[in-house]
């Protein structure tokens, strides 16, 4: 059951660290110890709001990761509400996303992204962020006053952080998150994965996204931890982080696990000097043998998760050795109720697939101005994912795919995660995705691109998933391509992928 809340801010997240304890460290860049940190961001935050912003507010932040954007967020969190956006977005990318979420300031390092600062509105105030000698963050701004307000500090229900759904089949939602939200999440976190003051968290995904943002820097933080901020990920530069910082855990999308378990064998004497403590997986789907492979490379538990941005990032997870962790499971709700219902809002048995529903501290109140969203979405105090999955009897959940990216073949609805994970254990192939394609008279059929490590024909393929899959699960083409399509976080586009390949028409 999901137990009651303790009502925080992020700015008391930072309070549960020892003063002298390193708070973030980074390649090159003297540590920022938790005293230093909670000075500099109360300092940012006066700043801030001395500036004429307020709780509230939306401050737009596009920034590379590393210690600068780390402390921007919290500070624009504390003093207004933080939106973090992709620093590699288009000009019009950023128009959209200051328009949608009515932005009245912009946080950019110095001489940075012409992009967004092109894109910036009428009014809007554009705010310099530059690292200082002692690790911490110094902020200039054209119009900024002599004097630094007294910062009036964010309260639990306050906005901490403006988030927009993937929009992929339609125009992105808002999704406000508040403090309260993110605390809970954060201590969820944190008691899934044990995590205290001696835990280093090397973080390589982006701080724009709930994933950087909640599991890898606020859980820690929350703990009295230290986080390890590189500039973002780098296959290459991860091993001389790991023996420079020597970090306990990370977490990543399965993309980036893949890409390092290519470059495991060669840095086995870095793996073993330095062994993690736990590996996390979330944000897509982990197949079963890249857990498998990454648990024999790097001789740690690999815990696959799932989250969302409305739920705050984590609903779910594989619990730490010596409670079980499930291959194909994402685990069991640890501080979140979670269950399946049916199209008529029934809740399903164990065993059974339907909506995968969740309800808890950390899921948000709803979106932002979208009543329609909100009447569809949110359900008698649950929220409704998206996702299919049902409940083994231990009450691990198992995803079954996106409602949305089911393949409808026919009247049989295919999971193409199970191609998936199929198509991936061919000793040639090193990435896979299934995914549906329009059908005159079946309605879609399956279809599956891969990327190859080794030379494999189609027909050897086909005949590989053959052995395993029924026959109407077969892909009836498999595109051999040089890459796989990403978004901005590493996903692979599975919803997009037929219009991509010009396989619509």
């Amino acid at each position: 059951m999901a137990r009651e809340p303790v009502l925080q801010t992020l700015f008391d997240l930072l309070g549960n660290g020892a003063d002298d304890h390193p708070a973030i460290l980074a390649p090159e860049r003297p540590p920022l110890s938790y005293a230093a940190l909670r000075a500099n961001v109360r300092e940012l935050a006066g700043q801030l709001q001395a500036l004429g912003l307020t709780r509230g507010d939306r401050v737009a932040i596009a920034m590379a990761n590393g210690p600068e954007m780390a402390i921007c967020f919290l500070a624009a969190a504390t003093a207004a509400t933080a939106a973090p956006l992709n620093p590699k977005y288009r000009q019009e990318e950023f128009a959209f996303y200051f328009d949608d979420t009515r932005a009245r300031a912009l946080i950019v390092a110095p001489a940075a992204l012409p992009e967004a600062r092109a894109a910036m509105l009428p009014g809007m105030l554009l705010i310099e962020a530059a690292p200082r000698p002692d690790g911490g963050v110094a902020l200039s701004c054209a119009q900024q006053p002599a004097t630094p307000a007294m910062p009036r500090l964010a309260r639990p229900d306050d906005v901490a952080m403006i988030l927009h759904t993937s929009g992929t089949t339609s125009r992105p939602k808002r999704v406000p998150i508040r403090h309260r939200n993110l605390a809970t999440s954060a201590a969820n976190i944190a008691a899934t994965y044990a995590l205290g003051p001696a835990d280093r968290a090397l973080c390589v995904m982006p701080l724009f996204h709930i994933h950087g943002i909640v599991a890898s820097l606020l859980s820690t933080l929350a703990t009295g931890g230290t986080v390890i901020c590189p500039p973002g990920f780098d296959g290459l530069k991860f091993w001389h982080w790991v023996t420079e910082f020597q970090p306990t855990w990370y977490s990543a999308v399965p993309t980036m696990h893949q890409l390092l378990l290519a470059r495991a064998e060669r840095n086995r004497a870095i793996i073993r000097a330095h062994p993690f403590r736990f590996i996390r997986s979330s944000s897509a789907p982990l197949p079963p043998v890249v857990m498998e492979r990454l648990e024999a490379s790097f001789g740690a538990p690999v815990l696959e998760s799932y989250g969302m941005t409305e739920a705050s990032h984590q609903m779910t997870s594989n619990p730490l050795p010596p409670a079980r962790r499930k291959a194909g499971s994402v685990g069991l709700g640890i501080g979140v109720d979670v269950a399946v219902m049916d199209e008529a809002g029934q809740f399903l048995p164990p065993g059974v697939r339907g909506e995968v529903v969740v309800r808890g501290g950390n899921v948000v109140d709803g979106y932002e101005n979208n009543p329609e969203a909100n009447a569809a979405a949110f359900v008698a105090g649950w929220f409704r994912t998206g996702d299919q999955g049902y409940l083994d009897d231990d009450g691990y959940l198992v995803l079954t795919g996106r409602l949305k990216e089911l393949i409808n073949r026919g009247g049989e609805k295919i999971s193409p995660l199970e191609i998936d994970d199929v198509l991936l254990r061919h000793p040639a192939v090193a990435e896979a995705l299934a995914f549906a394609v329009p059908h005159p008279t079946l309605g879609e059929e399956v279809h599956a691109a891969v990327v190859l490590k080794a030379e494999a024909s189609e027909r050897e393929l086909r005949d590989h998933c053959a052995q395993t899959l029924a026959d109407f699960k077969v892909p009836r083409q498999i595109h051999i391509l040089t890459a796989l399509p990403r978004g901005a976080t590493g996903k692979l586009q599975r919803i997009t992928m037929a219009q991509t390949l010009g396989l619509t028409t």
